[in-house]
């Protein structure tokens, strides 16, 4: 289990991400364990943990940033996502 860390320096993290998805997410956690044989990553179990309030809204709002109109190109954008990843040490 990973941990964020605060401007304050202290640890950060939900446990409800770990135990407190409903059941139909639950089952889909649980298929990708099997499939992958790897822990989801956190961004899906964030995304997956109220898909209501933040998983569905946030994908949306990414399509249009990372598909919508722009004078950049899809690979562009995603290039640029992807160094900012990496610079905050995030897998995406």
């Amino acid at each position: 289990m990973r941990e964020l860390i605060s401007p304050g320096g202290t640890a950060v993290r939900l446990s409800a991400l770990d135990n407190g998805h409903r059941a139909p997410q639950k089952i889909l956690l649980g298929l990708v364990r099997l499939f992958t044989n790897t822990e989801p990553v956190d961004v899906v179990k964030v995304f997956m943990y109220r898909p209501e309030f933040f998983g569905k809204p946030f994908c949306d709002l990414a399509h249009v940033v990372l598909r919508g109109p722009s004078d950049w190109t899809v690979g562009e954008r995603e290039l640029f996502g992807a160094f900012t990843s990496k610079l905050n040490n995030c897998t995406f």
